[in-house]
């Protein structure tokens, strides 16, 4: 195996820790006999221990091998892989470089670990090349990565040659993209190592903008921005502002569910990460996709003024904001900041022009090209959202006078009227015999 990987050009920087580098040094040594048997079936396990982890992390299933190797292959960001991802198949010499690499891969995906597991009489890597893997809730691994490697294993397996998995690989990458960026939906901010500033969320749901029921206005007006966007027209930073429990933040979380196979990202930032704005925008700024940084129930008190960086960031300062990224907020507040009445005059005990400080603060709503408002519905609207949503499940077979007799009892002693309550409602009764 070593004389393979160390003929990788391009395809060469997998850290020398990585399990193809690891198990490539341990069949290096076994084919020269310089290994003590023990020693060296330790080693052996220990990788195949974390290959075993990785493989429980992305839910991948059949080859494990063959496996990992397409990972490794879809997350490794390089010059080809770069440029691939924004134009996909193209001219250069660089190409004879990829093919050579591809012809290696596939050796890689047959290399036969046979003779070393007779001489060491071990079955691991048979073991891993023929798995069946325990069937995982989708909150325990990363589908999203996990279904895209597994097809892309497939077609390498039946690639003929360098020539077929090069058209593969281009085309994975221009559909799909590389690296973290490429195979996830969302990021949060974590600075871990392995991942750098920005650490993929590997749940985020399957929720469609059909899921809320009603404001077909404001989310035809989400839409519309959102469009502009990934088709690269203007488009303008969108705050969802009104009533807790109204949709806001699924209305975002949707949109990202309908727009990621078209190049839409999206980045969750608290308003403590502000300071960190800068950085993650270095990151992703010269990406090919859309990236929306979505802030949830966004709100400053009085003495907060994390708002600043908010405002540099999206206006001012001699760099400004790239043209793939945009703003999604969500708050309660219709003006972000909270405001005394004494905010609305000059008079102040401690500050001579309150009213500039004031005018400061509503300056960071107007940051925001769309506003949208979501208001609690009325008990006719309230009562539509619980009988529609009550048809997606069949194990409540309430007539629609029932669950609305059932419904407003809920919502007087549940926070009252909101589709949130709505949807509580529905999965008491989804979750209990009360339909019965």
């Amino acid at each position: 195996m070593y004389r393979f990987t160390s003929k990788l050009v391009i395809y060469r920087k997998f850290g020398e820790d990585s399990i193809l580098y690891r198990l490539a040094d341990i069949c290096q040594r076994f084919a020269s006999g310089n290994f003590v048997r023990e020693d060296l079936i330790t080693e052996i396990y220990a990788e195949i221990h974390r290959l075993l982890e990785l493989s429980t992390r992305y839910g991948f299933d059949k080859n494990l091998w063959h496996n990992y190797l397409a990972f490794l292959l879809a997350m490794n960001e390089n010059p080809f892989t770069l440029v691939s991802e924004k134009v996909g198949a193209n001219e250069g010499t660089v190409n004879e470089f990829a093919k050579a690499d591809f012809a290696i891969f596939q050796k890689l995906f047959c290399y036969d670990f046979t003779t070393l597991e007779k001489e060491l009489d071990i079955n691991c890597f048979d073991v891993v090349t023929h798995y069946n893997a325990v069937v995982k809730s989708e909150q325990i691994f990363n589908k999203s990565v996990s279904e895209k490697v597994q097809m892309l294993s497939r077609q390498i397996e039946n690639a003929a040659d360098e020539d077929e998995m090069y058209r593969i690989m281009t085309d994975f990458y221009k559909t799909y993209g590389v690296g973290k960026f490429g195979l996830n939906k969302a990021f949060r901010i974590s600075h871990k190592e392995q991942f750098g500033i920005l650490s993929p969320i590997t749940a985020t749901g399957d929720m469609t903008l059909d899921d809320l029921v009603g404001y077909d206005a404001q989310k035809q007006k989400l839409i519309e921005n959102t469009e502009a966007f990934v088709e690269g027209r203007k488009a303008n930073n969108v705050l969802l502002f009104g009533d807790a429990g109204t949709g806001k933040s699924t209305s975002i979380k949707a949109i990202l569910n309908q727009y990621y196979s078209r190049g839409l990202r999206m980045i969750e930032v608290y308003k403590h990460e502000f300071k960190d704005l800068s950085k993650v925008i270095s990151e992703i700024k010269n990406r090919n996709y859309r990236f929306v940084i979505y802030m949830d129930d966004l709100s400053f008190e009085e003495f907060e003024i994390e708002y600043k960086y908010l405002k540099a960031v999206i206006e001012g300062g001699l760099e400004t904001k790239p043209e793939n990224v945009l703003i999604y907020a969500t708050s309660n507040r219709r003006h972000l900041i909270r405001e005394t009445w004494s905010d609305r005059s000059d008079m102040s005990q401690d500050e001579l022009h309150r009213s500039d400080t004031m005018q400061e603060k509503l300056s960071l709503v107007a940051r925001f090209g769309v506003t949208i408002g979501f208001y609690r519905p009325n008990q006719k609207e309230f009562f539509r959202i619980v009988t529609t949503l009550a048809k997606k499940y069949p194990e409540i077979t309430l007539t629609d006078e029932e669950l609305i007799a059932e419904a407003n009892k809920w919502e007087l002693s549940h926070g009252g009227i909101s589709g949130r309550t709505a949807q509580q409602f529905i999965n008491y009764l989804a979750g209990t015999a009360i339909n019965e």
